[in-house]
């Protein structure tokens, strides 16, 4: 065991000699090993996970698992270059800040999702959906209102579970109109996208922003007019292809399940509590959601004991089997988040910090923030629309570049919305293509880039121009 410990050693001083001559002071906690051997196979490992993930639909594997594996293999061989150039004291430390930064951001989803969940089981989405199919609106009102709800749903909820309830609609009252499905899909992409955009729970890149101090919790809703204009722009545009056709009303409103509004209450609250931590208290805001999923814990108790005495007594066993007197159960909740994406923020967390402990994130830092911050906030918003957004906020929270909060704010909007630009952009895209396979396609988003471009470059402008006291 010896022998093979001294092997590693040996090796990691070998692959890393290339780099001790420029490695930083020993007060440094990162070493620029950008070009040694670990540092390019480390890069080359994350590119390749990546190129996994964007194959996710195509080799039916999920998006967790490569990046998973690839984040441990490039903390190995930061420890292995570490260990190489006598800073393995570094190490431990790097990690645990890397660990702390996942486990807020996982708390805070996981209680989030858990109240989502409980919502749907609640059946408070399929109400909605029931509600606006069976008004008969026209195809006209249909757009405007899947959009309108899409923008100020997506704050609250994030935006693919937003998308995913609208696209349900526009598929339900127009099955076989493929022109409106693609057009109706393009608006609450972006809707949903916008809408995100101004709130810190509507996407996960804003919710990093804030968990990680850089606005307060009220400077984000200035870009609730930029981020309208985003929306609104393509929104106009492509309304002009949707025809006046008038659908006939259809089927009674579903009706939601008892508990259904007090869950929404108590999300309310529990949204609340996690400003309060956050702005008052000065602790994490993933404390607050944690209290607000022990809120809705003891309301499950209740709602439990309530169905249990009940419901379907003549009847106890559903069409699956499953024991229907259990009633409202919290931890079925919490079993059915999302942990593909759970996992997958872990790995991205840790590829992304891996690589900055390599010295990456300084080059690029170095070489993309030299140009200015607002070109550079501007490319970061298209980057996102090739490469997730969540990694590329990550890297930009990791490089940490000096900027205002008028910039902090811009690299939030673009970010957000750049996403929009293509159907692959973002999560509510990709959601959509799947629920609207054979309509909604990347062709079909392709057709109208230059109209969500338009949309791009506007709000941009508008927020440099309306929230200009920021930049100072």
């Amino acid at each position: 065991m010896k022998k093979v410990i001294r092997l590693f050693m040996s090796l990691a001083a070998l692959m890393a000699l290339p780099v001790c001559a420029g490695a930083s002071g020993s007060n440094d906690e990162s070493l620029n090993l950008a070009t040694s051997s670990f540092g390019i196979i480390a890069v080359c490992l994350f590119v390749a996970a990546y190129v996994v993930v964007i194959c996710e639909e195509r080799l039916h594997l999920r998006k967790s698992k490569p990046v998973m594996v690839a984040g441990s293999v490039i903390w190995i061989l930061v420890a292995l270059a570490y260990i190489g150039v006598g800073r393995q004291d570094v190490i431990h430390e790097a990690i645990v800040r890397n660990l702390a930064e996942y486990v807020e951001l996982f708390l805070f989803l996981l209680a989030a999702m858990t109240y989502i969940n409980a919502l749907e089981e609640r059946k408070v989405f399929e109400a909605l959906t029931s509600w606006l199919v069976s008004r008969g609106f026209g195809l006209r009102k249909i757009y405007w209102m899947t959009g309108i709800l899409s923008f100020f749903i997506s704050p609250i909820c994030d935006n693919l579970t937003t998308a995913l309830l609208m696209g349900a609609v526009v598929i339900a009252v127009a099955r076989n109109n493929k022109k409106f499905i693609v057009v109706s899909c393009i608006n609450i992409v972006v809707a949903a996208n916008a809408g995100g955009a101004f709130s810190p729970f509507g996407d996960i890149t804003t919710l990093m922003v804030w968990q990680k101090g850089k606005l307060p919790f009220g400077e984000f809703f200035a870009l609730f007019i930029p981020g309208a204009i985003n929306w609104l722009i393509p929104a106009i545009i492509m309304s002009f292809t949707v025809p006046r056709e008038i659908k006939q009303r259809s089927t009674i409103p579903l009706k939601m399940k008892v508990g259904a509004r007090r869950i929404m209450f108590l999300f309310i609250l529990t949204i609340i509590t996690a400003i309060l931590f956050h702005n008052t208290l000065h602790l994490p805001p993933a404390l607050g959601m944690m209290l607000g999923l022990g809120y809705l814990s003891f309301f499950g108790y209740y709602l439990k004991r309530i169905e249990q005495r009940h419901r379907c007594i003549e009847d106890p066993l559903d069409i699956m089997g499953h024991d229907k007197a259990r009633g409202f159960d919290l931890f079925r909740k919490v079993a059915r988040a999302e942990w593909d994406t759970l996992l997958f923020f872990y790995g991205i967390i840790f590829c992304v910090g891996g690589l900055g402990q390599l010295g990456y994130l300084a080059i690029i830092s170095e070489y993309l923030y030299a140009l200015g911050p607002t070109p550079a906030n501007v490319m970061i918003g298209i980057i996102s629309a090739v490469i997730d957004n969540i990694p590329v906020m990550y890297a930009v929270l990791t490089m940490n570049p000096d900027m205002s909060h008028g910039q902090w704010l811009l690299v939030t909007l673009t970010a957000g919305v750049g996403g929009s630009l293509l159907s692959v952009g973002s999560a509510a895209g990709v959601g959509l293509m799947g629920s609207a396979r054979g309509a909604y396609t990347f062709a079909g988003h392709l057709k109208w880039t230059w109209a969500i471009g338009l949309g791009y470059g506007v709000s941009i402008w508008t927020h440099l121009v309306l929230n200009a006291r920021f930049f100072h």
